[in-house]
């Protein structure tokens, strides 16, 4: 903060947790302070081999996506791909303020990531679209563990299988190709505007 008041930044931190039922202000909060160096090991490095695969998804696309990044509400790191077109207005989400959904979702998304899996209970890669076109929970996806969980509105794949997988890289690509595909085909996107030829790949 020291450092923000040099370059005369006036930065504040709103210390309520948002997207969590428990929003006690972090500085009242004692209940939450165990550390688990071996499990944050872990779970730094599953971000870092899917923040790998993700960029290598994300560079198939030619219309506006999100870089691969973090959010520290729910801890899952994600890639949204954009249509282009207007949505509908969001209707909010649970212990968010209504304005960030709004701008958030203001235009058609096809959305992946990873996270831990609060709710699931188990660690997990997800893919969702806003709005949801009609066909879209019913279209196939890849690999045959990914199924569409109806209390999230998503589509899951358990980390696990990734995880035991022969060719990891390869199943998590086939779900991310695939659920996006279910967004894009059934919300009838300009697919031929907004995609690489294939076999195209990013050269670093």
């Amino acid at each position: 903060m020291s450092t923000f008041k040099a370059l005369g930044i006036d930065a504040g931190i709103w210390t309520t947790p948002v997207e969590v039922t428990d929003r006690t202000p972090f500085e009242e909060d004692y209940s939450h302070k165990s550390y688990d160096p071996e499990y944050a090991q872990k779970f730094w490095r599953i971000l870092i081999q899917a923040d790998r695969v993700f960029k290598q998804f994300r560079s198939r696309f030619a219309g506006k996506v999100s870089p691969v990044h973090f959010f520290w509400g729910s801890f899952d790191m994600a890639v949204t791909r954009f249509s282009g077109r207007r949505a509908p207005v969001h209707p909010g989400a649970p212990n968010v303020a209504r304005f960030v959904a709004t701008e958030a979702y203001s235009h058609e998304v096809s959305s992946c990531g990873f996270w831990p899996g609060a709710g699931l209970g188990a660690p997990a890669f997800y893919s969702y679209c806003y709005a949801e076109p009609e066909g879209y929970r019913d279209y196939p996806v890849r690999p045959s563990e990914a199924y569409y969980n109806k209390d999230f509105g998503e589509f899951i794949l358990p980390y696990d299988a990734v995880r035991r997988a022969d060719d990891p890289d390869g199943v998590l690509l086939s779900f991310l190709q695939t659920t996006y595909e279910a967004a894009a085909i059934t919300g009838k996107w300009d697919r031929a505007g907004l995609e690489r030829p294939e076999g195209w790949v990013q050269r670093d």
